[in-house]
């Protein structure tokens, strides 16, 4: 239980540095940039440890499908981007594959 909760944290440096890794504008704004390299490495470090466990393949496949989720969220609420249905639909099926490898793959059992 204590990988997924580092899986979890994972997630969600990693989708603080990604929202930051925008609001660095290609590493011209000194602080926004910093929070980027802070919050990206605590990500691998904590995928670090939850990978001692969970198989890379399936971390890695709830890592993006979540991260996925989280940072359009942060797109569309911060910066005002929006997602065309084709978008949408192409985010739902990455949700649907993660939930089937979790309940269907002996792979995601350990």
């Amino acid at each position: 239980m204590k990988n997924y909760i580092f899986l979890a944290f994972a997630i969600l440096f990693e989708s603080v540095a990604t929202s930051f890794l925008k609001a660095s504008e290609g590493f011209t704004k000194p602080l926004q940039s910093v929070i980027f390299v802070v919050a990206m490495s605590a990500s691998f470090y904590l995928l670090t440890h939850a990978i001692k466990v969970i198989p890379i393949g399936i971390a890695y496949a709830i890592w993006s499908a979540v991260g996925i989720v989280l940072i359009s969220l942060v797109g569309y609420f911060v910066y005002k981007q929006t997602l065309d249905l084709p978008a949408i639909l192409g985010i739902l099926l990455i949700i649907i594959g993660v939930v089937i490898i979790n309940i269907f793959s002996k792979s995601a059992s350990h």
